[in-house]
């Protein structure tokens, strides 16, 4: 088991923060791509992350968004679309979604509008 899964979502949040700040984002925004991927409302985020819910559990118990296919690209030097582990393939959306955010894409295109 990769190590990432068993790391809680709330040890990683404050460092999506920080990236997507640091380029003039907001947490609102990055709230928004994380509730959009997971199909999780604001309030559900919000416990998953005070109960330092591990990234196995918080996706093991969302709703994928049915668009979350058509993100593709690379993140780590790894084609997302081509990650074989359900999870990690999860994980990794979720990464290139920041890093979209945090590069200034626009939201439309980010949420795969």
């Amino acid at each position: 088991m990769h190590r990432i899964f068993t790391t809680s979502v709330a040890s990683v949040y404050p460092h999506y923060v920080t990236k997507v700040e640091r380029k003039g984002r907001t947490q609102a925004e990055l709230d928004e791509v994380i509730t959009w991927l997971t199909g999780f409302d604001e309030a559900e985020l919000r416990a998953h992350l005070d109960a330092e819910t591990t990234f196995q559990d918080f996706f093991a118990g969302a709703r994928l968004n049915p668009n979350a296919g058509l993100i593709t690209g690379v993140v780590c030097g790894v084609r997302v679309e081509e990650v074989e582990d359900p999870l990690m393939q999860r994980i990794r959306y979720l990464d290139k979604l920041v890093d979209e955010l945090a590069k200034g894409k626009a939201m439309e295109k980010v949420l795969r509008g």
